[in-house]
């Protein structure tokens, strides 16, 4: 019986090769921003759909950017933050 090899094996072993890494690394803050948003819609019970109402937007748009299949506005962001009752901070570190 073969063991079963784990995401995180799988990654470490991709992150030696330089043009994985930078492309990993490059999309990193995307997969920040949507676990961000995910987590947070989940943890206030919200649907994409009410999202959407509260950010004055569509539901589809919520679904790509959790997607990250698109980069969001920061006026648009905002309007997320404060649907989740949450207030936007941006820093570079």
């Amino acid at each position: 019986m073969r063991k079963m090899i784990t995401f995180e094996e799988i990654l470490k072993k991709q992150l030696k090769n330089k043009e994985f890494r930078k492309e990993w690394e490059k999309s990193e803050p995307h997969y920040q921003l949507t676990s961000a948003i995910i987590k947070a819609r989940i943890e206030n019970k919200l649907t994409q759909k009410e999202l959407a109402r509260k950010a004055k937007t569509t539901q589809a748009v919520i679904s790509r950017i959790q997607n990250a299949t698109v980069s969001p506005t920061i006026d648009l962001l905002q309007r997320i933050a404060e649907g989740l009752g949450k207030k936007l901070e941006i820093k570079f570190a």
